[in-house]
């Protein structure tokens, strides 16, 4: 049985949603726990309350995956006597770690916002205001004639997309020369004698942030002992990352229809919207959570409707001043579907890597406003 530690589960979280792609001002990762000790049993939840606490304490989970941060404002004590200390001091009684993934999974492909659109039936999205993008190199690597494909399958693990297309790379033929000095095992020559070899110079575009993982992964496939390339700086960002989402129903509908369909489809009791019932919406802009703030954001990109949670007054009448309809599903029901789509990423990801752990959905969690 092969285990994972709460660190194993910390590097697969983080390569979901890197912590780095966080808000500065929020908090993120391993919260509470050992980052050694064995997570054999893992629960998500979206709030790190009491609550979800014992729920993972009785079921026997060693990891809390939590999307509000356990820990957001600075501690100056920790006392068993304040709400927050007790439940600090809960975990650590009963060797829970507590990991929470927060504004990174809100901008991460697949996270909140993704999953968000993917149940209100958004598509072709894009973020809707881009935080940051990925940056590229292009690697150049010179390789004898016949072992171009070799390299290449190693590579394009950490090539960058061009528009809808991956494995993308250049290749042009020419004539290499090196002479194998002593102490050399040239896989083509004589030492002390020049050679001229038939060669391809084969270019890819690798994301920055693996280029050292790339390199490795290019030494060990090379055949030479000591692969000739060289890394080129590039103005050409790759894909964009960002808050929220913006994209188009499959089929224009109205607001009335839209708000009804938005209600059933995340169990709500009720919405509430701004703007005409009648109005047509195709072009559709959202935000898990509290996610006005990218009102003049949907604005300017031409959106007909804002879908967020926490709507207020002002908020309401600026929306109506800009001509955009908002629909307030409620800061709950926008981001508790990250439950499930966590965990079966999270699952997906331990197979990957050939670990056995078991991971768990809470299901008590509930919307903590009521309606008469």
């Amino acid at each position: 049985m092969n285990c994972p530690k709460v660190s194993d589960v910390i590097g697969i979280i983080n390569k979901l949603a890197p912590f780095a792609r966080a808000e500065e001002w929020d908090n993120v990762g391993l919260q509470v726990g050992d980052p050694a000790a064995p997570a054999g049993k893992i629960m998500v939840s979206l709030d790190p309350g009491r609550e979800a606490l014992e729920a993972a304490i009785a079921s026997g989970s060693r990891v809390l995956l939590t999307h509000h941060p356990f820990i957001f404002k600075p501690l100056k004590r920790i006392s068993l006597a304040d709400p927050t200390g007790a439940l600090i001091a809960l975990a650590i009684k009963n060797d829970l770690a507590v990991i929470s993934l927060h504004t990174n999974l809100d901008v991460a492909p697949g996270g909140v916002n993704d999953l968000l659109a993917e149940l209100l039936g958004v598509t072709s999205c894009v973020p809707l205001k881009v935080t940051d993008q990925e940056e590229l190199v292009k690697l150049s690597v010179f390789v004898p004639q016949g072992c171009e494909e070799q390299v290449l399958d190693a590579l394009f693990r950490f090539s960058g997309f061009i528009g809808n297309y991956s494995d993308c790379s250049f290749r042009a033929p020419g004539i290499g020369t090196f002479r194998p000095l002593e102490g050399a095992t040239p896989h083509i020559g004589e030492i002390g004698k020049r050679e001229s070899t038939e060669e391809s110079r084969v270019e890819v575009l690798i994301r920055k942030d693996d280029l050292a993982a790339a390199l490795n992964a290019l030494i060990k496939a090379h055949p030479y002992e000591e692969p000739a390339f060289d890394i080129y700086p590039l103005l050409n960002r790759g894909k964009a990352t960002g808050l929220g989402r913006i994209g188009v129903l499959r089929e224009e509908t109205t607001l009335a229809g839209f708000a009804a369909a938005t209600k059933e489809r995340l169990g709500l009791q009720g919405v509430r919207y701004v703007g005409d019932a009648g109005r047509r919406v195709r072009k559709v802009a959202l935000c898990g959570g509290s996610g006005a703030s990218l009102l003049r954001d949907a604005w300017r990109q031409g959106a007909d409707l804002l879908v967020t949670g926490d709507i207020k007054y002002h908020e309401a009448r600026e929306a109506e001043t800009l001509g955009v309809a908002l629909l307030d599903a409620g800061h709950f029901a926008t981001e508790i579907p990250m439950v499930r789509g966590v965990a079966g990423l999270l699952r997906q990801e331990l197979e990957k890597k050939r670990f056995v752990a078991d991971v768990a959905e809470f299901e008590g969690e509930r919307e903590p406003f009521r309606h008469i």
